[in-house]
């Protein structure tokens, strides 16, 4: 599997003749969602592998007072600047260029307009262009989504998309060369792996009273994810193919999206609905072992890491066969449904749920592929990407 379009050798890390200063935009620093995951596991990752060159690493609170440099030359700048913010366009700019850099990777699309060195920014989706979040439906705030991402992508040296689907996004809707994009997948960390511990998922199961078979969404709640055509679905799979269990949704309920919760109470689902909030990595974890299935019904999606993240646990995926989501879970791997089609999710989930052998032979070819991915061999494309944009 190519993870980019660089020929050179991945296993040697960036060099120079005297060391070079990049700075990394970890504002969304995390080990808790998508996009904050993808920016712990590269500032760890490359700081680890790349010893030549020296890296200032960019954080907003609370995770400024967290973060731990690996070794001697890992400084971090605290940003202050939250995303979607003034203080990101302004005084954002003035901290990057007091760090002297030479080198600038935004590991977002959100970076200073006002900002001129040398940088690589990397765009994991477009989905505020194809389905713009409520917040942002006013034209103000529309319009400045789009400066900002279009004149980063063209300022940019070079961009990551982190994968084919998004790379294909940002050519049509960003009209950016081909050859300025690399596709470089995100990894899965090796925590996510299937249990040792059943007890453990026993434990998790009756805190968050999942005592029955449970199908698992984890995620945020957007319109994009589709989780009212997944609540329809589920009524369709009690009521027409007389599923006896539950289905778990985790994240925090969003007043922008109350139709989420109303759906449940439509269609008489209190009872087998379960809304468990945000749960730590480790409970994820035990959540997706302890799932019949991982279902992601998202219209749209940059990545889809949590369907990668079931797979490492062996847990069958049911999934959208849209977007990046046939080209990450790969052929024969998962099941995939219409998204738009309530009543083609039920039956694609009754046809895994009935069937304990295609269960078993989506748990071992779901394995196989999460060994694909790795934060290593992504952090050895990005330094590659360094070297090209330096050079």
């Amino acid at each position: 599997m190519t993870h980019t379009p660089l020929d050179s050798d991945l296993a040697a890390p960036l060099k120079a003749a005297k060391p070079r200063r990049i700075g990394i935009d970890a504002r969304f620093y995390s080990r808790h969602f998508g996009i904050g995951r993808y920016v712990y596991e590269l500032v760890q990752n490359v700081t680890t592998l790349d010893t030549e060159n020296e890296y200032v690493v960019f954080l907003n609170q609370p995770n400024y007072d967290e973060f731990i440099p690996s070794r001697p030359g890992v400084t971090k700048v605290l940003a202050d600047a939250p995303h979607y913010s003034l203080r990101e366009q302004l005084s954002f700019v003035k901290k990057l260029k007091a760090a002297r850099l030479d080198l600038m990777h935004f590991t977002h699309f959100n970076a200073p307009i006002l900002y001129r060195g040398p940088s690589v920014v990397t765009i994991h989706d477009l989905t505020l262009s194809m389905y713009p979040e409520r917040r942002f439906n006013g034209t103000l705030r529309r319009w400045a989504y789009d400066l900002i991402i279009s004149s980063v992508a063209h300022r940019s040296r070079h961009i990551i998309a982190v994968s084919n689907n998004t790379k294909h996004d940002i050519v049509n809707f960003l009209r950016i060369p081909e050859e300025k994009i690399s596709v470089v997948y995100p990894g899965v960390g090796e925590e996510f792996k299937p249990t040792e511990d059943p007890a453990a998922v026993a434990d998790l199961r009756e805190r968050l009273d999942l005592k029955k078979p449970y199908l698992l969404y984890a995620g945020v709640w957007r319109s994009h994810k589709n989780l009212i055509n997944l609540i329809r679905a589920f009524s369709l799979l009690k009521a027409k193919h007389d599923f006896p269990g539950l289905l778990a949704i985790t994240g925090l309920p969003d007043p922008r999206y109350a139709e989420v919760t109303q759906a449940v109470h439509h269609y008489g689902l209190n009872d087998d609905v379960r809304f468990v909030g945000r749960v730590s990595e480790e409970d994820l974890i035990l959540l997706y072992n302890g799932a019949l299935s991982y279902v992601i019904p998202s219209l749209y999606e940059g990545f889809g890491l949590p369907a990668l993240e079931a797979f490492a646990c062996g847990t069958p995926v049911c999934a959208s066969k849209t977007s990046c989501l046939p080209e990450v879970c790969g052929e024969g791997n998962a099941l995939f449904f219409d998204p738009h089609d309530p009543t083609n999710i039920a039956e694609t989930l009754d046809t895994l749920i009935k069937d304990p052998q295609l269960q078993a032979t989506l748990r071992e070819r779901g394995l196989a592929r999460a060994r694909e991915f790795s934060w290593d061999t992504m952090a050895r494309s990005v330094l590659e990407i360094y070297n090209k944009a330096l050079s």
